[in-house]
């Protein structure tokens, strides 16, 4: 493996600069993505209803698997008024958005984006969520977990493989900047939210990245035991591909499907912290196949680099029904295989778009999901827990038992997706 140049990266630098963000973030950016311009957007009537429907502007690679777009942004928000919203003020974050979907096209290239709303949001209200929407209060999910809860109003998620777009948006929102992308903000959101107030070490502006190469060029950070250990390719720090059609829930089955707010879905956001010393340090490609994956795909040499030739679909379904066989013979039980015991009618039932983060100048893991009901994720979460599986002497609670050594719950968060109709200040009553 050549050495990599100790030279930042156009990437990597990218990456730093929606990390820091702010006008002298965004104007470096600018400056070194100047080579092609940021293609502008849309009337707003040409978007789909759906605020998750993001499939159809995604690229895709060679085996039809939805391709990411490589940095993220995550927004934190508060109502800045003590009482319900007003008519004013729905209007006015309405045209907020509105400006962003005519400033930048819906696509990698341009910018993706959703706006979500904690349980917390909706106390303020007389009128309770409708039975049709399953969004109860954060919690812990497994019993070794002690996660900070995450409550703020409002949850704005950006997404773009350009920074320069995800910044410029941010401060179009947030009234930093009056025209983005050659685009005038009709408003913003000024003075209706404000920055959240999180309990413990949270952070109100959270920013990740995903895709081949970043990792590697930014794994100098605590958690990783040598930059050089995560492979060059690879789109997570773990070393291997996430996201395969076959193992993703369709958009189709995470949507709402009735009640006041059908077509809208359910989003668990997680800060998880990765520890990978001993996943470099002491385990070798197979070993974290067989953690990864499953112990059958370690024997048989099935995954190749970091698992690219799986093509769309990482096969774990074939592992699920043995899967105390394979904790009797191997001694071991794989992540995927774990959750694919979540399944229903053999599809999945959370749809996966997380990314990698340094966040505080650790690796870590902004855990996003999308689903219909949040009890959707509390059901693969559990079988990722694999506490059933700990008769077994050698599984045990953590180790051994997929990557849950690594992987580490620092905060959680749930958040229902309106429809684009309803995602300016909902009522839970519409």
């Amino acid at each position: 493996m050549a050495p990599r140049t100790p030279d930042p990266s156009r990437r990597e630098f990218v990456k730093a600069a929606v990390a820091i963000g702010g006008s002298a973030a965004l104007s470096a950016c600018l400056d070194r993505e100047s080579d092609a311009a940021t293609p502008p957007g849309a009337e707003p009537s040409a978007h789909p209803s759906r605020q998750h429907a993001w499939n159809d502007a995604l690229t895709t690679d060679e085996h039809g698997n939805h391709v990411p777009p490589r940095h993220h942004l995550l927004l934190s928000l508060d109502y800045a008024d003590d009482g319900t919203p007003t008519a004013d003020d729905r209007e006015r974050a309405e045209a907020a958005f509105r400006s962003l979907e005519r400033a930048f096209a819906r696509r990698n290239d341009g910018l993706l984006f959703t706006v979500g709303y904690a349980p917390a949001y909706f106390e303020r209200f007389d009128a309770s969520l409708p039975d049709s929407v399953d969004l109860p209060a954060p919690e812990a999910l497994s019993p070794f977990e002690d996660p900070a809860l995450d409550d703020p109003d409002a949850l704005v998620h950006l997404a773009s493989d350009r920074g320069s777009a995800l910044l410029a948006a941010e401060e179009g929102l947030l009234g930093d900047r009056s025209e983005v992308n050659g685009a005038e903000m009709e408003t913003d959101l000024s003075g209706i939210f404000a920055q959240a107030s999180l309990a413990g070490d949270g952070r109100a502006r959270r920013t990740g990245f995903i895709g081949a190469g970043l990792p590697a060029e930014n794994a100098e950070v605590e958690g990783i035991p040598d930059p050089e250990s995560v492979p060059d390719d690879a789109p997570l720090f773990m070393g291997f591909k996430s996201g395969f059609e076959k193992n993703q829930a369709s958009e189709d089955r995470v949507t709402i499907e009735s009640g006041p707010f059908a077509g809208g879905t359910t989003q668990h956001v997680s800060k998880l912290r990765l520890r990978l010393d001993d996943w470099y340090g002491e385990q070798d490609h197979d070993d974290r196949v067989a953690e990864m994956f499953c112990p059958v795909h370690a024997e048989d040499g099935r995954v190749e680099g970091t698992g690219e030739n799986l093509g769309d679909d990482n096969g774990v379904g074939e592992c699920v029904d043995d899967i105390e066989e394979h904790a009797r013979e191997y001694g071991r039980v794989g992540h995927a295989q774990k959750n694919a015991r979540a399944r229903e009618d053999g599809s999945p039932i959370i749809l996966r778009r997380d990314f990698d983060s340094t966040d505080g100048g650790e690796a870590g893991l902004h855990f996003l999901a999308l689903q219909e009901d949040i009890s959707d994720f509390v059901a693969t979460r559990s079988a990722m827990n694999g506490t059933d599986l700990t008769d077994n002497p050698a599984v045990r609670q953590r180790v051994n038992n997929g990557i849950l050594e690594y992987v580490f719950v620092r905060r959680r968060g749930n958040f229902l997706l309106p429809p684009r109709e309803q995602r300016a200040l909902p009522r839970p009553d519409p």
